[in-house]
């Protein structure tokens, strides 16, 4: 059997590592990993490889930015000719950003059968690239892997077979619980001067908040509250830093005092950071998870969310861009009356054994 597993942006390299250590245990399969350079600062991919023991990919893409559009059709024209000389079985994606649909799309192009790790997840909105290449993706792939239960009935509203369907648990928190004991030794408290429970984490790079100089002076005007009271570190993320540039704003910034800026981290020193951290702020995907399972505080800076779970069972709290209902939060933590939350199911760190085994390899 031959497979071909995609990666493209920063969390697909968490949730790969896993599958690639899997399949390693069958000879008799052969892998290709494919890096679509969706992400090209090197800060947000060379160093995953070195820390999650990936091997370098067979092929790299070399895609770089663009918009949505743009790097969909350039993926898919530099993806086409290596499914026509390698000719796989399977191709598995991973995720929502542009590579997954991209790729999906070109392999089912081709009648190739197509495997979606972290398939189901529904946000509601629209108005997310993210969402589009969610539901597109799950819609023309043979595998669907599910992360929670609510994927279930997102997934059969739109018609998908139960038999595709797979609840399998989460590959990311594979990574997390492979990594936890090894980022302990990151040593990233000491070289930041941090101590323990006395900062928090933001990351905060969504187009929504950041696109705009108003929605970006709103959060900037909560970093000031908050780092009144508390230590706020910051690993900056290149659409962040573009968009402060871009509007003069990291003057504001710098200006805080109680504010750490460092550059976007690798994963076993972010790792280390949520860990210790006592709560993080926000917009990813990716955190709301790692948080619930960490059972950090999250304070998730969206209107909506794809993974239901945090909320639910976890330790996440959705509030926009509400400056009072951030406040509010931060109040509850810092108290000690916040929610406490709780492990949701298959968040075991068995996810990739159960697909490689679905997917008899």
């Amino acid at each position: 059997m031959k497979i071909i597993s995609i990666v493209g942006a920063r969390p697909n390299f968490m949730k790969i590592a896993p599958i690639v250590h899997e399949i390693k245990k069958y000879a008799e399969t052969e892998h290709l990993l494919i890096h679509t350079g969706q992400h090209y600062d090197p800060n947000l991919s060379e160093i995953f490889f070195e820390e999650l023991g990936i091997p370098r990919p067979d092929i790299n893409l070399g895609i770089g930015g663009g918009t949505r559009e743009d790097q969909i059709l350039r993926i898919k024209e530099k993806f086409n000719p290596v499914l026509e000389r390698e000719n796989p079985d399977l191709v598995i994606v991973v995720g929502d950003v542009n590579s997954t649909i991209a790729c999906a799309e070109a392999a089912r192009e081709k009648n190739i059968k197509v495997a979606h790790i972290e398939a189901g997840l529904r946000s509601g909105d629209l108005s997310m690239p993210e969402e589009i290449n969610r539901i597109a993706t799950d819609k023309i792939s043979d595998y669907l892997f599910i992360t929670e239960k609510s994927a279930i009935e997102n997934l059969k509203k739109e018609g998908i077979e139960e038999a595709k369907i797979h609840f399998v648990g989460n590959v990311m928190i594979d990574t997390l619980i492979k990594n936890l004991e090894k980022s302990k030794d990151s040593g990233i408290l000491s070289k930041l001067r941090l101590k323990k429970k006395d900062f928090i984490i933001a990351t905060i790079h969504r187009p929504s908040n950041v696109d705009k100089k108003e929605d970006i002076l709103k959060i900037l005007d909560i970093f000031n509250e908050i780092q009144k009271k508390i230590e706020i570190v910051i690993p900056l993320h290149p659409r962040t830093k573009n968009s402060l540039e871009k509007f003069d704003l990291m003057g504001n910034l710098r200006s805080m005092k109680n504010l750490l800026l460092t550059e976007p981290l690798g994963y076993l020193n972010f790792l280390d950071l949520v860990s210790n951290s006592r709560f993080v702020l926000t917009d990813s995907g990716g955190i709301q998870e790692e948080t619930t399972y960490l059972k950090i505080p999250c304070i998730t800076m969206r209107p909506s969310t794809e993974r239901p779970s945090t909320i639910t069972e976890g330790t996440n709290v959705l509030v926009g861009n509400d400056k009072e209902k951030v406040l509010e939060n931060f109040t509850k933590i810092i108290d000690g009356s916040f929610k406490e939350g709780k492990i949701p199911e298959l968040w075991d760190g068995k996810a990739a054994e159960r697909i490689v085994k679905i997917l008899n390899i």
